[in-house]
């Protein structure tokens, strides 16, 4: 993500957030998909803000929201069995993402739902702005394609080819 550090605007934008110690070491720490939770926050958040500047959308919210879509820790629900981790996957974390931002954060209306809703539509709540839609696919796009890095090239290059040609289309890359 060495392009994150060096957009100057995108840095300040999500500074406050990132140098909360709670939630920069706790998701350093949860390993997600092929790395950790705070990689995969960057990622969505960096290329969300990039897609909703692009689309003059409001992009300061969907960097922050983008950035806590997953503030959530695993060990606040049960695992024992798969229906748990179903569920926590996608219908419990959302809501815990949003209490833990709201914690230590202000969020506005928007920056909920943006949270709230990024799992639709495995989750039933759906996105009521633009800007939830964006983080919400861009979310879909990063999962699959660090999904795919556990089991092999194939899986990861065609999930990058299709992220490419998205965001080629929108003229973002």
């Amino acid at each position: 993500m060495n392009k994150t550090f060096q957009d100057e605007e995108y840095n300040y934008i999500v500074s406050s957030i990132l140098s909360e110690e709670e939630f920069s070491e706790k998701m350093s720490q949860i390993r997600h998909h092929d790395s950790n939770r705070l990689n995969h926050l960057m990622k969505v958040s960096y290329y969300s803000y990039k897609i909703a500047k692009y689309l003059r959308l409001d992009y300061e919210q969907v960097a922050r929201a983008g950035l806590l879509h997953d503030f959530y820790l695993d060990s606040v629900y049960s695992q024992n069995s798969i229906k748990d981790k179903v569920l926590l996957y996608t219908m419990k974390h959302p809501e815990a993402a949003v209490k833990n931002a709201k914690k230590l954060f202000s969020l506005t209306e928007k920056e909920e739902d943006i949270i709230r809703t990024h799992m639709f539509p495995l989750d039933v709540k759906i996105p009521k702005y633009a800007e939830s839609w964006v983080v919400n696919l861009v979310d879909k796009g990063i999962s699959t394609a660090e999904f795919g890095n556990k089991f092999g090239h194939q899986l990861i290059s065609m999930a990058n080819v299709s992220f490419i040609i998205f965001l080629h289309f929108l003229r973002i890359g």
